[in-house]
């Protein structure tokens, strides 16, 4: 069984960064597809970045050049750093895992995932 385990969430100020970690279960972050997303209140769940199994990695437009996602695998931590916050950024965060080498941009595709972490960004 695949777990995951999302922190790093918290409060900060426009302009701040944010560094969120994923503790996953053993071989998962170096056999799997793994991703970022986010869900805002009354908005559906969204991906923010993922990384393939061979490292590759990619961003959504709104994020890029802010966020960047990155894995170790002997640590099995995925990790999502942040920069350049703003209000829009304030979300639930989740981290996803699916038992491919590439990953696709929709939640139905991913049927691992953590608890979440909140961030808020405030203005």
């Amino acid at each position: 069984q695949v777990q995951l385990v999302e922190s790093g969430g918290g409060s900060v100020q426009t302009g701040g960064s944010l560094r969120l970690s994923c503790a996953a279960s053993a071989y998962t972050v170096s056999e799997y597809c793994m991703a970022w997303f986010r869900q805002a209140p009354g908005k559906e769940r969204e991906g923010v970045a993922f990384i393939h199994k061979d490292g590759s990695t990619g961003v959504v437009g709104s994020v890029k050049g802010r966020f960047t996602i990155s894995k170790d695998t002997a640590k099995n931590t995925l990790f999502l750093q942040m920069s350049s916050l703003n209000p829009e950024d304030t979300a639930m965060y989740y981290c996803a895992a699916a038992s491919t080498s590439y990953c696709i941009n929709r939640p139905d595709f991913f049927p691992y995932w953590g608890q979440g972490t909140q961030v808020t960004v405030s203005s």
